[in-house]
């Protein structure tokens, strides 16, 4: 006879399993590709039609449920549980790895779709109809929602993606050895060979459990042209250092942040524009930069009392104060007494703190805008927040991104700090590892350039720091809209000239 408890419990072991799968594929294309919001609404769509398609295919299947029931939970777990490090191997040695995106998710939907169905079927001999349709679909909701919440608080940071899907196909594969005991009345026949195709299964997904680095690294050694060093997943990035002949690079999800041999150009065109147009910042707060590269351009300046630097990943900031080689980069800057580091979200923070006395200058470093929980940092709401931290003659610098790859969302950046009371004016860099890569100066009140900077840089020097605001015709000023809270203009257009150079 059927137990129906324990079968609700198979119905919240495949509904969390069928949404982890959703959120793994979502992650991961955002993390090779880019445009998150294209591709998760994408991976959405043909989830959910994949897995309409999974429901109306049951229909069609007579007889024999409890053995099909658990072949599909075989084929979900093999092809879910290993869709991460089939993906990641993809992207890197494939060149048609969105058809082999698409192939996985439409796969592992349809098999989804399958499920519940046939678990309804199974019970709708013991159960009364009202009573199986509000039971069935409350464990399925409630797997989602311990998906939902275990996925980016437990099972990315402490896991990654690989081990995460590997856990879940595990889990599948456990439902279906189970399955051959709690629905053993509806199988004819012998269930040894069922047992041993799940029992084979479960080992093969085990020993990649065990070998999940091996995977990731083999994936990660055809994505990145140079020797991979150090890897780290932490609960917000996938953080990945390489080493070449001339030296160190950090990768972010996929995402080049800098090179060793050129960093040097990127951070004093970030620091000293604003921090001269200071002249002598005593308080300084910094946003992004977990590194501590550009706190180490601060540093240079003797009349600094204090540096506070507000990064949300405590992972980057502990590999800038202990990571050997990045310490010797950034000067050790992560470690001077007069940094204090906070590990929260920037506009949380700014959001909650006390305005209390007034930061002198403000360096504005984080990644490109390319997901909204990016974009939000460079609304107007955020500079609007920043500015009631700053005194009346304080300045502030913000990274841009590039205004020859992605003209439009640079001067949506600076026009989005003009909206927010800042005069503002754009400036670009040359950084070989990116190419021409844009910045925002901005102050209260309309400003004239800095006519000094400090000894001892490699890259400005008085006379070329005017040149650096002086814009060609293919990169000066065009109409842009705003970036808000409310639409984000600024990611797409992010997306959709970045989609242009891949």
């Amino acid at each position: 006879m059927l137990r129906p408890p324990l079968l609700y419990l198979n119905v919240l072991v495949v509904a969390t399993c069928g949404l982890v799968y959703e959120l793994l594929a979502g992650t991961l294309a955002s993390y090779v590709l880019g445009d998150s919001v294209t591709q998760f609404s994408m991976i959405i769509g043909v989830y959910l039609t994949s897995m309409g398609v999974g429901a109306w295919l049951s229909g069609m299947l007579k007889g024999g449920l409890g053995r099909r029931f658990v072949d599909v939970e075989l084929g979900v777990a093999l092809i879910g549980g290993l869709s991460a490090p089939i993906l990641f191997l993809s992207f890197a040695y494939l060149s048609w790895f969105r058809l082999a995106l698409f192939a996985v998710v439409a796969m592992i939907g349809v098999l989804v779709g399958l499920e519940l169905p046939l678990l309804m079927r199974i019970l709708k001999e013991n159960v009364a109809f009202d009573k199986l349709v509000s039971r069935v679909l409350t464990f399925d909701y409630l797997g989602a929602l311990v998906a939902s919440l275990l996925f980016p608080i437990v099972l990315v940071p402490h896991l990654g993606l690989v081990r995460t899907s590997i856990l879940f196909g595990a889990a599948n594969a456990g439902v279906a050895l189970w399955g051959t005991y709690l629905l053993r009345p509806l199988i004819k026949g012998g269930v040894g060979a069922m047992r041993g195709r799940a029992a084979v299964v479960l080992i093969i997904l085990c020993v990649a459990f065990i070998k999940a680095e091996t995977l990731t690294s083999l994936a990660e050694e055809g994505m990145f042209d140079d020797s991979i060093v150090y890897t780290q997943q932490t609960r917000y990035q996938r953080i990945v250092v390489t080493r070449s002949a001339t030296g160190f690079k950090l990768y972010l999800n996929g995402n080049l942040q800098f090179s060793s041999d050129d960093e040097y150009r990127y951070h004093e065109a970030l620091v000293h524009p604003a921090a001269s147009l200071v002249g002598m910042p005593r308080r300084v707060l910094v946003l992004g930069g977990g590194d501590g590269l550009a706190v180490r351009e601060l540093l240079r300046y003797p009349s600094i009392e204090s540096v506070t630097l507000v990064d949300l990943d405590a992972s980057m900031t502990h590999m800038g104060r202990t990571l050997p080689w990045l310490v010797a980069l950034n000067h050790g800057s992560l470690n001077d007494p007069r940094v204090h580091v906070i590990n929260e979200d920037a506009m949380v923070w700014l959001a909650e703190r006390d305005t209390g006395a007034p930061f002198d200058l403000a360096i504005v470093d984080f990644p490109d805008p390319n997901t909204f929980s990016l974009g939000k940092l460079y609304t107007r709401r955020f500079y609007r927040l920043l500015k009631q931290h700053l005194g009346p003659e304080s300045a502030v610098a913000v990274q841009a991104t590039s205004p020859l790859y992605s003209r439009r969302s640079f001067w949506c950046v600076v026009r989005t700090i003009e909206a927010a009371g800042f005069a503002a004016r754009g400036y670009q860099a040359t950084v070989p590892s990116f190419g021409i890569w844009g910045f925002v100066l901005a102050r209260r009140t309309p400003f004239e350039l800095p006519t000094q900077l400090p000894t001892g840089l490699r890259f400005l020097t008085v006379d070329t720091l005017p040149s650096l605001f002086a814009f060609p015709a293919d990169l000066g000023p065009i109409d842009v809209d705003i970036n808000t809270l409310n639409d984000q203009q600024l990611v797409r257009y992010y997306e959709n000239e970045w989609r242009r150079w891949e």
